[in-house]
């Protein structure tokens, strides 16, 4: 038998899974060779601009397009009465169940460009376009909009207040969803029990998702086929045709969607947004490709925010700090049109995700959705995972204080432990795995938690306050879907593999790459991936939730499967040998007890050229494979952060963060702790920075980077990371999901901190973001 030689095995070893494989596509990306969407020009095109609204609540009287049109350049200008009498439908956002009083909920169906009325400052209400976008861009600013101004309301619980303006007259009381989850009698009676209640108002603020890449679409019509081609950003090309050719009411086939590099999305481009519609009336109309790339300013106004939720939270706890129910309560801001799950973030995300780590008998949650004159809301990086952590991690954090008990203790004393998995939680997921004590325990050491005391002695004697905090977290990744697992022998000797999860900064390439060579020695240069092409696509979940490794990287393993099963049959062909008596080791099929054998990618040249082999024989070694919806799993981990506050400017400063997470099996972990910093970073910038303020009109005070801060550079700190893996039970691959993590971890670790530090001058409460104005006047309330 013949062995596989050296180099070959260091070769393996070199891009085996667990190694920190760089990723392939950087030096393309690094030297400017990248492929976004606003690089590509096709021939004949024409540019859109759209026009949005100015005011943020409105009784639309008249849109005057004359003067527009007769513009030089223009080609065409549109409103939504024109894309109205083309019979195109709606962008809804997904559906839920029923309110708690058993009705559905209230929809806001969001049209192309506004009818009626104006409901936010940024509501798109007309397209122009022109030969060139500064001509487009001139003529809209032409267009003469009547507008007939309303009152406007921007946070939800003044939404929800008693005469607060009325937003749809189909929603009354702006109350869009009512959710109600847990056993109300049973959470009563444990809080009626109870020795200690910790109750805390929480406000979690709205953030800007701030990609790199603004959305950008270039889209192209052709006539004969009735068919559309759609360049853009996605985070799932195979959703997103889904999601046009609805909206657009033609078959899907008469959609293709195409997707080159995209530049950030968070959760903000998975779903479709009303420019898109726009740009496939226009394609088609004008018979010319039509492209539209949204500036900067208008990414503030017109993308989809995140967070906003005003929470009350409440832990009861008996004499010994043990925890027998917790209730939440939200008001979320959906903002003016409900985007994308916007409605499942403060019910079903906080629901599956506010226990975290922790035994807890009972549970309640209730949220309300509201309709502002906000820009829509959406998911933003979680997607509800973080704040439901914040909310447990802060209530855990208080309660420690209340009760005089210690909050390491009082964390160790709640754990779920090892040998309940599975465990059957109150918010109706099953835990199959975690370690959460051993997860604590090495965050303690990591921090250096012994070596507090005198790092605060220090930062006092220069005059800081110094404060330590740490956050337990555990989230629940997104529910799975189908999801396929192509892989292709091409006719230039490479691999590619075929998959629907979407790469938009997470480096899918190399794990993807890793995962196959793994299964069937492939060498990791021959390997390449293909993701954003529909017309490829016979299934695909797109990338969100923290899922793309467990449905993805599963599908392909299981790919490879299929394809070791065709390679035997067609190796005992080649090699004139029984099928049971074929092997596959490291690359190769060959006899069993011989040396006689034939390498894979050979064999699969062998099958293309078509040669003399008996009947019944594999004519290729490609499969189009599509796995079933895998269950969700539970990432967690525990970060301590350390920060330093300027008592005289309000000024914080995260001067230490470290991190240990629980990933189960870790594919390549180079990628993993970028992801973490990356969540790590938006988390500090949510805790501190970012505010996107309203004024009593609806008008955003924070439209550009000079006026929303985010973190930079020296706003961040080293981030520590470790692991601590337990491998979860639910994938082929062991895997649980890293994207998301870092915010959850993030974002309570650092208020927590900031509250330490502040605690000893009588700070009691401190909101997201701990602006350094925030501090500065809760500091000087305290000494009053």
């Amino acid at each position: 038998m013949a062995p596989v030689d050296a180099a070959t095995s260091l070769e393996f070893a070199r891009f085996a899974v667990g190694q920190p494989v760089r990723r392939s596509e950087d030096p393309r990306l690094l030297a400017g060779r990248g492929a976004y969407t606003d690089d590509l020009d096709l021939p004949g095109q024409a540019h859109a601009w759209i026009l949005r609204s100015p005011h943020a609540h409105g009784a639309i009287r008249s849109i005057g397009t004359d003067a527009a049109r007769a513009m030089p350049g223009v080609l065409a200008a549109w409103t939504a009465a024109d894309l109205d009498a083309m019979g195109y439908g709606e962008i809804r956002s997904a559906p839920m169940g029923k309110n708690r009083d058993g009705t559905p909920m209230r929809e806001t169906p969001r049209p192309a460009l506004a009818r009626g009325k104006v409901r936010y400052v940024g509501d798109p209400v007309a397209i122009v376009v022109a030969e060139t976008r500064m001509q487009a861009r001139d003529a809209a600013e032409a267009i003469e909009l009547d507008v007939d101004v309303l009152p406007a309301v921007t946070s939800g619980s003044a939404a929800l207040a008693p005469g607060a303006p009325v937003i749809y007259d189909q929603v009354p009381g702006n109350l869009q969803y009512d959710f109600r989850f847990g056993d109300e009698a049973k959470v009563a009676a444990a809080f009626a029990a109870a020795a200690h209640v910790t109750r805390l108002e929480m406000d979690i603020n709205r953030v800007v998702v701030c990609a790199m890449e603004p959305r950008a679409a270039v889209v192209a019509h052709d006539a004969a086929t009735g068919r559309w081609t759609v360049h853009m950003g996605t985070q799932g090309v195979f959703g997103m045709r889904a999601g046009l050719a609805d909206v657009m009411k033609v078959p899907v086939e008469q959609v293709r969607v195409l997707t080159g590099n995209v530049g950030g999305s968070f959760g903000m481009k998975a779903g479709v947004y009303p420019e898109y519609i726009c740009l496939l009336h226009a394609a088609r109309a004008l018979g010319r490709p039509v492209k539209w790339t949204e500036e900067r300013q208008a990414s503030f106004l017109s993308d989809q925010a995140g967070r906003d939720h005003e929470v009350v939270g409440e832990l009861a706890l008996d004499r010994d700090g043990n925890f027998l129910a917790l209730r939440v309560s939200s008001i979320g801001n959906m903002g003016a049109y409900a985007g994308n799950y916007a409605p499942m973030i403060p019910a079903l995300g906080i629901q599956k995700n506010v226990i975290g780590v922790y035994r807890t008998p009972a549970i309640e949650v209730l949220a309300r959705c509201a309709v502002t004159n906000t820009s829509p809301m959406g998911p933003y990086r979680g997607a509800g995972r973080p704040e439901g952590n914040y909310v447990m991690e802060r209530l855990v954090d208080a309660a420690a204080q209340e009760m005089g008990i210690d909050p390491i203790e009082l964390r160790r004393r709640n754990h779920i432990r090892p040998e309940s998995f599975p465990y059957v939680a109150p918010n109706e997921m099953t835990y199959d795995c975690g370690d959460f004590g051993a997860v604590l325990d090495k965050a303690i050491v990591a921090s250096d938690w012994n070596g507090f005391a005198l790092r605060r002695e220090e930062s006092r004697a220069r005059g800081r306050l110094r404060g330590r905090g740490v956050a337990q977290f555990l989230e629940v990744t997104a529910a799975s879907v189908k999801e396929m697992g192509g892989i292709r022998f091409d006719a230039d000797g490479g691999v590619t593999m075929i998959t629907g999860t979407l790469d938009y900064g997470q480096g899918h390439a190399t794990p993807f790459a890793q995962v196959l060579a793994a299964r069937l020695g492939i060498p990791f240069d021959r390997i390449r991936l293909l993701q954003g092409d529909s017309d490829e696509l016979l299934a695909g979940g797109g990338t969100g939730g923290s899922r793309s490794m467990m449905m993805s990287g599963s599908a392909i393993a299981h790919a490879a499967e299929k394809v070791i099963e065709k390679g035997r049959a067609a190796a005992s062909a080649v090699l004139e040998a029984a099928v049971a008596d074929i092997e596959f080791v490291e690359g190769r099929f060959r006899i069993v007890g011989t040396d006689r054998g034939i390498g894979l990618l050979e064999l699969a040249g062998r099958l293309r050229s078509g040669g003399r082999l008996p009947e019944g024989t594999p004519d290729s070694l490609d499969v189009r494979h599509v796995d079933g919806a895998v269950p969700s799993a539970f990432p967690n981990g525990c970060h301590v952060a350390e920060v330093e506050v300027d008592p005289e400017t309000g000024v914080v400063e995260v001067v230490r963060y470290d991190s240990v997470n629980d990933f189960g099996t870790i594919v390549n972990p180079l990628l993993v702790e970028g992801q973490v910093h990356g969540g790590v970073a938006q988390g500090i910038g949510q805790a501190l920075l970012e505010n996107p303020v309203y004024d009593e009109n609806g008008q955003p005070l924070a439209g550009s980077y000079m006026d929303y801060a985010v973190p930079r550079a020296a706003d961040l700190p080293m981030i520590g990371f470790a692991s601590h893996p337990v491998p979860a039970k639910t994938n082929i691959l062991g895997v649980k999901g890293c994207g998301e993590a870092g915010c959850a971890g993030a974002m309570p670790a650092v208020i927590n901190a900031v509250l330490d530090a502040l605690r000893p001058i009588g700070v009691r409460r401190i909101d997201m973001p701990a602006t350094r104005q925030a501090v500065w006047e809760a500091i000087s309330r305290a000494r009053m």
